[in-house]
């Protein structure tokens, strides 16, 4: 028997393992070699079948597509490419690929026009629906069974955009089988990242609004919404802090059950709010916190670092390993809503590109919506807060008390 080894991103490696899965999926930004991965095993797919003599069709599917040149062919057949032993197994032409023995090919075509003829099509194996963001819930409810025969997979790739598309909803939000995985992954899981999409990352990162870049690199949904706190506030930048500028600040928020440990460090400057670093972590041990904190944060240990006063115990222990100037953040009624006041007051707050969740705080942090209306709010969702509070407290002395209130009270 032939054995082969291949290389997978670390990541997909448990979609593609533990035998049959009804659904296998990925999605997230550019430059996470997903489609390319995909491609391989669909090719690797054919070829195990054709070998243990199954006939039918791996089905590539796109929303739209009006010729070949829009199909995921390329990608197949790179992948198909980049390994001798598929490459001597393949026919490849310029409008077919199938295996020499005649058992499985590979059929290209475009939802939107040819849905109806795909119950004509021979035994489907496998149907992977690249850049699957725009198929609608119709073409999903006459694809799905159409897959039908034994042991055939649905594969799904997509760029998010749309928080609630008929994709979202069907393959990251809804009820999957049991045997099914869909995975988030991005331009870090890729340990094949290319240098030329990484200096064309760090641009657009410098160019773009946070928003687009979440986007486009992130795998983030589409947005700009005047929920979003820190709409327009924000900006990803790097920076060297000069010796003029007041600070450090240093603040921490403690974790809770599945909820990060985070702490930041920050400087104020000409009207402006810097943030230069982070560390957090899900399930870090009080006793290890200190050690982290001080690995990633420097000179955090040096320093008067705020935490939260929710956790006194924790204050004191820290104290009294590795973080002798910490203490407790005074906190009083409406201190939430007067930082943020506080925050949203400086002419612009700047995140270097290493703070990459405080990134993703910032987007993602936001007023309630009615649900009726569609107003938006005062109040703010408990969410995508950790490292927002780490900034909160890290200021809290600076912060006006009664700011909000007061201004609430105008309304």
């Amino acid at each position: 028997m032939t054995t082969a080894q291949i290389k997978l991103p670390p990541k997909l490696i448990p979609v593609f393992s533990g035998g049959y899965r009804r659904i296998r999926g990925a999605h997230g930004g550019r430059g996470s070699g997903k489609t390319f991965t995909f491609a391989k095993m669909a090719a690797i797919r054919a070829y195990m079948a054709a070998e243990s003599g199954r006939k039918g069709v791996i089905l590539c599917a796109r929303e739209w597509m009006n010729s070949l040149k829009d199909s995921s062919m390329a990608e197949v057949k790179g992948a198909i490419e980049s390994e001798d032993w598929l490459k001597n197994y393949f026919e490849v032409g310029k409008e077919y690929i199938r295996t020499k023995n005649g058992n499985v090919e590979f059929i290209f075509t475009g939802l939107n026009r040819n849905l109806d003829s795909l119950k004509s099509k021979a035994q489907i194996l496998i149907a992977w629906v690249d850049e699957a963001e725009g198929v609608s819930e119709t073409a999903w409810n006459k694809l799905e069974p159409t897959v039908r025969s034994n042991d055939s997979e649905i594969w799904v790739t997509w760029n998010p955009e749309l928080d609630g598309s008929a994709t979202d909803k069907r393959f990251r939000k809804g009820e999957l089988e049991g045997n099914s995985m869909v995975i988030d992954m991005n331009y870090q899981d890729n340990p094949w990242f290319p240098n030329v999409l990484d200096d064309l990352r760090k641009r657009q990162q410098r160019t773009l609004d946070p928003n687009t870049y979440a986007w486009i690199w992130g795998g983030a949904y589409r947005q700009n919404s005047d929920a979003q706190v820190f709409n327009n506030k924000y900006s990803v930048k790097e920076f060297e802090p000069a010796c003029n500028w007041d600070g450090p600040y240093h603040g921490l928020d403690f974790g809770f059950s599945q909820d990060p440990t985070a702490a930041v460090k920050c400087w104020i400057f000409e009207s402006k709010l810097y943030i230069e670093y982070e560390a957090g972590k899900v399930g870090l041990e009080l006793d290890d916190t200190a050690t982290f904190l001080n690995s990633r944060i420097p000179g955090i240990g040096e320093h008067v670092v705020r935490g939260d006063s929710a956790r006194p115990e924790s204050i004191s222990h820290l104290k009294r390993h590795g973080l002798p100037r910490i203490e407790s953040v005074e906190k009083w009624a409406g201190s939430v809503e007067d930082g943020i006041s506080h925050m949203r007051a400086y002419e612009e707050i700047i995140v270097h590109p290493r703070c990459e969740e405080v990134c993703r705080e910032m987007r993602l942090y936001s007023y309630k919506v009615d649900r009726n209306t569609g107003d938006v709010l005062t109040s703010i969702v408990d969410k995508d807060n950790h490292y927002m509070d780490a900034i909160r407290y890290a200021i809290a002395p600076i912060i006006k008390r009664g700011y909000f209130t007061d201004y609430a009270s105008l309304l």
